[in-house]
Order: structure tokens, then C-alpha cells, then sequence
């Protein structure tokens, strides 16, 4: 009969692994259906004990049983009273087909919806039915929960002392599993045998758990980001049928009055930002979103202090599929928008009336100083592309706004001061339009006049030819006051262009001078306005010193300044020391396998040599030209004498018999053997675990 520790270390190792999604979900939301699990499947197992007719059943008792304890506390809206129905059953069923795939579009930590998170706690259950009916089978027990594991690893990888502890705490279990279970190994003498079941198989799964951490973390750098299923999932996006932001600007102008959205604050707001137009073919600017469900909060990846804001925002526009955003969105209660990360986009396809939420975003406060001597983010991933066929003179006009400054925020700002001091924006009734080459070529080597639309683009078209990632924001500015029921209106409309900075994120710029028009900067804009302030005059603009891990990258810096990889010096310590528990005794199991496999006389003195390096692994002295019977002397324990005189019979026959060994003289000298481990497994443990572990009985004596 299966015990039940056995039964709840199978469970333990099927329902587990699903706690390696908390880096997706938190723990909170998993802990209760994955606790559901393992109840459910103990639960029965009991009453299957106890009702032996139950056993045959025993496999659809723990999936029902376990569907009803998830029904009710994942999908109870969908419920009768705590009974399922069909609408239960749709959301089951989703849960399988879809909601694995809705996590992998959302961004992490996803919101515990059972329509997204459902997939774990259902794989805890197929997995603990698949473990349960394979309990007989230790070892092929594991395998589900190990399917598990390998399912959480392509959503979030672990790497290094993470993935070393998660290996641990599996092995554990396994070890539970495999010495409480009612498995029989004929080699091994009944006295011990659990134990020695146990650690045979304990020891190799660790070293290889061990071994996969350490050669992960070296092959595949922790400081590199884990291949995920993730990496190439979004939610994908109908068609775009509606007319394009940057064309709008002109005619929101001609009504400058109407009211676009609402919102309370105490915080000081700069602008508001709709959509970000990323791609150009030389003609038309477009966004490269790649949405995905925003979950639970977004957390930037800065060097510099931030401050976390929130506004209410009443949104009566239904015109397009975007929001009032901010560049750095954390979080959105009351409404579940979609998120482009990289531009801060916020979306809702679906929305067919107005919109009332709160958003929460975090806003960078670099010093000014250290944000005009920052460098550009060469990885920023909506900065460069496309510029279509690039009008001659363009290019010569590019380098001469910016001379042979090195690609930096400071050559940024000079390529903005550049703009305000030979362009100038355009008034009156008949505004200029369009932003593609021919209004740009226009508008930068003739004209020379042009509105923020004109300004932006070719601010981005001139920093991208000189190495600088540029983008174009579409949004509003932001009004002077704060507190209830702020009111943005057409004529706040503003097109802007903005740069990656390498720890900052996207800063916005001003090349027109729209601020003069407006309210004061704030924010990152104040910060900006303050660095611009700081930028010497032309003649004087020196580039900025490179920071201290470029300078080692170009070997300029002290080897002294580079750090001690401690992670993976104690990562190969431990690997040591686990190669050293779980090589000895390896190496040992297979040196005995090989010895039974030879045959005749070979057989029998492999025999003898077997029991001879087992005494030897608990301090029998030991000389060459020793016989089994001097080694029996020699041990002067009375339960491993048996085994050697019988040892010392087959011995005798093997070697000095004229005839050779007779057919059963082998199998005689190995069940001598067997008698010798029976009688040392009855040693204190502590000598058996030395014996275990000392590698001098590895080498052959006398050498």
C-alpha cells in the first residue's frame, strides 16, 4: 500500500512547479488553486484507501474533484450557487485553449484573472492525475511535475542561484517520493534499502540539476535576458482605419475651443501623450506598437530617481483606439487598456463610449547636469528605422546643425537649439501641412517656416541621419493649473519629438519653442529646460566624457574597478561540492556494474574485489596479497564474516579449481557479497554515509 507521505511528495512535486510562475502572477494568486490541487488529489487518495472499490476511479475523482475546488474558487461568478454551469464549463475550457496564450500577451505581473492565470493551476491538476497513477513507478512519477517545470521555464526562465535553489527544493521532494515508496531493488539488502534507493537516486538528479545551473549561467549570462515564449507574443490589432493623429493637428487647431478629456491632479503635468509615430517610408509616420494586456504594474528599468503620479482622466472621445498616456505608465485602474511599453500607448480597441480611469505613471527627476552629460540608448527599440529616400543636401544639413559632436543628449540639445535659432513656426491662416520628404525638404532648406508638425518630424529625420534614436509624440500640453477637472482643449493639441537616454528613458524636446506658447515646463521637461540652459555656446560644445563602463569596454580603465564575480565562484564551489556527494557514490555503482558483467573466473575476482574496496570504504586495513579470509580477520565483525568465508569458497574454486568455476560459482561469490553489504548496512549511519562519500576506496590498492 502506497504511504502517504508518498502520496503527498507526488502531489508536492506535480502541483509545485506551478509556484515558478510568480514571477508572472505574484504568489498570492497562486498559492490557493495550486493548495486546491494538492488537496484535491490527497483527498481522494485518502478515500480511495479507505474504499478500495474506488481505486479504478481514483484518476477521474481527482480531475472532478479537483474542477469543482477550482470552479468555485477561481470561476464562482460563473457558478449556480457554487454548482457549475455551462458558462463554467466555456471558461474550463478556455482555460485551456487560450488562457496560456493571453499570458504570454500581457505584460508581467499579469492581473490574476481566472482567464489568464487558469492555465497553471489546470496543468497542477493534469500533472498531479498523471503522478498519482504513476506512483508505482517512482522515478516516472517525477515526469509530469518535471512537464510542469519545463512549461514554467519557456514563460520565465531561472537563472543562476535561483534556478540552483527551485533544483533543491524539487529534489527534496523527489527524495521524499523515492524513500517512502514501496519500490524493491533484489541487490540491495532489505536492512537500509529505503535509504540507499533514496540517495542512489537523489544524488544524480542533483548533480545534474547543479550542473545545468552552473553551465546555464555561463553559457547564457544572467546579465543577458532568458529566450521566453513571450518574446515574440502581442495581442495582435485590427486593421487601422482611422486617419492618422499627426494629420489631425492642423484641424484641431481650426477648433481650438472643443473639449478633448478631463482629469484631476495635484501633480504638475507637463503634456499628455495620445500615440507615438515611430516608422516613416518617406511619406506617411506610423506607429511600430507592440501592445500587449497591461497587467498588474509596468516597472521601468532607470538609473535615475522617479516619482510615481496619478490622475483621474475622463476621456468622452471615441474618434480612435488611444488614450491620454504618459511616457512611463505603471498602472490603470478601471479600465483594462492595452500597452505598448516602449512608447507608453495606451489602447482600447474595443471601446465604444467614454472612458473614466485612473493612470498612474512614473516620472524620472535625473539632475540637469547629468542629463545633458548622458549618453543616447543605442538599444532603444523604437529610435531608428526607415527614413525613405533621403532628399540630397539633407544629409550635409544635418552635419552641419551638429558638427562632429559624438551622438549624446548634449548634441540633442544642440540640434534643438539649432532649429530655434534658423527656423521659425508659422502663423496665421494658412499653415503649412504635411510631413513627408516633400514638405520637409521644403520646410528645412527653403522655407525655413513651418508648425510643430514640420518641426518634430524633421527634427527626428535630422537626428536619426546623425546616430541620435528620435521619435515623434502626438498629445497635448498639459494646462497651468492642477486639482479637479482640468479641461484640455483642441487648440492644447502639440506634436513633439523625443530621444532615448541611456538610464532616463525618452526625453521630450522643444525645437519649435511650443513651451513659450504654453505653460511653464514641468517634470522631465523642467529638467530638460534646466540642462538646455546649461549648454555652452556654440563654439564651446565639447563632448561629454564617456561613462565608466564604456571606458573599460575601450580598455581605458583600471582592471582594478573590475568586480569580483563572486555569483559564480560560489556557484562552482557548490558545483564541487555536489560533483564530490553525487560522483563517489556514481562512480562507485557503476565500477560494481561493470565488475558483475564479466564473466567465468573474471566474475568471481571481480566479486572479491567488490567486497574487498566495500571494507575498504570503512577502514578495513587492507594489504596487497590479502586473502577474503585474512580480510575477515582483518574486520573482526562478526556480520560481514559470513559473507567473506562464503567469498573465500567461490574464490578458492574459481582460481585453483583444474576444471575453471563451475556454471553457479559466480552467482555464489556475488551473493557473498550481498551478504557482506547486508551485514556493513548494519553499521551506525554515520559510518555508512563516510563510506559512502570517501573516493580513496575508488583507487585500487597499493597504488
Amino acid at each position: 500500500m502506497t504511504s502517504r507521505a508518498a502520496v503527498l511528495a507526488v502531489l508536492l512535486a506535480a502541483a509545485g512547479p506551478g509556484l515558478l510562475f510568480v514571477p508572472v502572477f505574484g504568489i498570492g494568486p497562486l498559492l490557493l488553486p495550486l493548495a486546491l490541487v494538492v488537496a484535491a488529489g490527497f483527498g481522494v487518495s485518502e478515500l480511495c484507501g479507505r474504499r478500495p472499490a474506488l481505486l479504478p476511479w481514483r484518476a477521474v475523482l481527482v480531475l472532478v474533484v479537483g474542477l469543482l475546488a477550482l470552479s468555485v474558487a477561481m470561476l464562482f461568478p460563473t457558478t449556480l450557487a457554487g454548482l457549475p454551469t455551462a458558462e463554467t464549463g466555456r471558461a474550463l475550457v478556455a482555460g485551456v485553449t487560450e488562457s496560456w496564450q493571453l499570458t504570454l500577451q500581457s505584460t508581467w505581473p499579469a492581473r490574476s484573472d481566472p482567464e489568464l492565470m487558469l492555465f497553471v493551476p489546470l496543468a497542477a491538476l493534469a500533472a498531479a492525475v498523471l503522478a498519482l497513477e504513476l506512483l508505482r513507478w517512482p522515478l516516472a512519477a517525477l515526469v509530469p511535475g518535471i512537464a510542469v517545470v519545463v512549461l514554467a521555464q519557456a514563460y520565465v526562465a531561472l537563472t543562476g542561484l535561483t534556478a540552483m535553489l527551485a533544483a533543491f527544493g524539487f529534489v527534496v521532494v523527489a527524495g521524499v517520493l523515492l524513500s517512502t515508496s514501496d519500490e524493491r531493488v533484489d541487490a540491495v539488502p532489505t536492512v537500509g534499502r529505503r535509504g540507499f534507493v533514496a540517495f542512489a537516486m537523489i544524488v544524480p538528479t542533483v548533480v545534474l540539476a547543479v550542473a545545468g545551473a552552473v553551465l546555464a549561467t555561463t553559457v547564457h549570462p544572467v546579465e543577458r535576458p532568458a529566450v521566453s515564449l513571450r518574446d515574440k507574443q502581442f495581442v495582435p490589432l485590427p486593421p487601422d482605419r482611422v486617419s492618422s493623429p499627426l494629420d489631425e493637428v492642423s484641424d484641431r487647431m481650426q477648433d481650438g475651443d472643443e473639449t478633448v478629456f478631463t482629469y484631476s491632479t495635484e501633480a504638475q503635468v507637463d503634456r499628455w501623450r495620445m500615440v507615438v509615430l515611430d516608422q516613416f517610408d518617406g511619406v506617411t509616420w506610423t506607429p511600430s506598437a507592440q501592445p500587449r494586456r497591461l497587467g498588474t504594474e509596468l516597472r521601468p528599468v532607470l538609473s535615475v530617481a522617479r516619482t510615481e503620479l496619478s490622475a483621474r482622466i475622463s476621456y468622452p472621445g471615441t474618434d480612435g483606439p488611444w488614450l491620454p498616456s504618459q511616457a512611463l505608465p505603471a498602472s490603470v485602474t478601471g479600465l483594462a487598456p492595452l500597452v505598448d511599453e516602449a512608447s507608453g500607448t495606451l489602447f482600447d480597441y474595443d471601446r465604444t463610449g467614454p472612458a473614466d480611469y485612473e493612470l498612474t505613471w512614473w516620472e524620472p527627476r535625473p539632475d540637469p547636469e547629468q542629463l545633458r552629460n548622458a549618453a543616447i540608448d543605442p538599444a532603444a527599440r523604437t529610435g531608428f528605422g526607415d527614413l525613405g529616400e533621403v532628399p540630397s543636401g539633407v544629409v550635409d544639413l544635418a552635419r552641419r546643425a551638429v558638427g562632429d559632436d559624438r551622438p549624446a543628449f548634449q548634441t540633442a540639445l544642440v540640434l534643438e537649439r539649432f532649429f530655434r535659432d534658423n527656423y521659425r513656426v508659422a502663423s496665421g491662416d494658412e499653415l503649412p501641412s504635411g510631413s513627408g520628404w516633400p514638405q520637409l525638404e521644403r520646410f528645412l532648406l527653403e522655407t525655413e517656416v513651418g508648425t510643430a508638425v514640420q518641426f518634430a518630424a524633421a527634427y527626428v529625420v535630422l537626428a536619426r541621419i546623425i546616430g541620435i534614436p528620435a521619435r515623434i509624440a502626438v498629445g497635448f500640453r498639459a494646462p497651468e493649473e492642477t486639482g479637479q477637472d482640468v479641461t484640455v482643449h483642441n487648440r492644447d493639441v502639440l506634436a513633439w519629438p523625443e530621444v532615448a537616454v541611456e538610464g532616463v528613458g525618452w526625453v521630450p524636446l522643444d525645437p519649435a519653442g511650443a513651451t513659450a506658447e504654453g505653460s511653464a515646463p514641468k517634470g522631465l521637461a523642467e529638467v530638460t529646460a534646466e540642462a538646455r540652459e546649461q549648454l555652452p555656446p556654440p563654439d564651446d560644445v565639447r563632448d561629454p566624457e564617456l561613462p565608466r563602463d564604456e571606458e573599460r569596454d575601450n580598455g581605458a580603465a583600471d582592471a582594478e574597478g573590475t568586480p569580483f564575480p563572486w555569483v559564480r565562484v560560489l556557484a562552482g564551489l557548490a558545483a564541487l561540492v555536489v560533483a564530490w556527494l553525487g560522483g563517489v557514490p556514481l562512480a562507485r555503482a557503476v565500477r560494481a556494474w561493470r565488475r558483475r558483467r564479466r564473466t567465468g573466473a573474471g566474475a568471481v575476482v571481480g566479486a572479491w574485489a567488490e567486497a574487498r574496496d566495500r571494507l575498504r570504504a570503512h577502514g578495513v586495513p587492507y594489504n596487497v596479497g590479502m586473502t577474503p579470509r585474512d580480510l575477515a580477520a582483518a574486520a573482526g565483525d562478526p556480520l560481514v564474516a559470513p559473507g567473506l568465508q562464503a567469498l573465500a569458497r567461490a574464490v578458492d574454486l574459481a582460481l585453483w579449481s583444474p576444471g575453471g568455476p563451475a556454471p553457479g560459482t559466480a552467482a555464489e561469490a556475488w551473493t557473498a557479497v550481498r551478504a557482506v553489504r547486508g551485514g556493513l548496512a548494519k553499521r551506525p549511519f554515520a559510518a555508512r554515509i563516510r563510506a559512502a562519500l570517501d573516493p580513496r576506496s575508488l583507487i585500487p590498492p597499493g597504488r
